[in-house]
């Protein structure tokens, strides 16, 4: 049984991939992809960091994280915001 709080905290503390999450048992598919959104923004931000020349102990595995989410279906769409509430930068 996958520990859904932990998961969601640490993705990569739960699980080794990404594509172990669209693989767990005992996960809705909203369970699975609140855990790779997160996962994804993890990823995001470390990114970021080492485009700061500050980089983590660990490569990004972002382009992984956005393949498991299509595997189930999610649509980045949903998520959008623009950056004003006009739509303007």
């Amino acid at each position: 049984m996958v520990d859904l709080d932990r998961a969601l905290l640490n993705p990569s503390a739960v699980f080794a991939a990404p594509e172990d999450v669209v693989s767990a048992e005992g996960l809705t598919r909203e369970q699975k992809i609140d855990i790779l959104k997160r996962w994804e923004y993890d990823a995001r931000e470390l990114e970021v960091a080492t485009e700061e020349n500050m980089p983590g102990p660990r490569t990004s595995c972002l382009e992984s994280v956005i393949k498991a989410l299509n595997e189930l279906g999610y649509d980045h769409a949903l998520d959008y915001e623009p950056p004003t509430k006009q739509g303007g930068s």
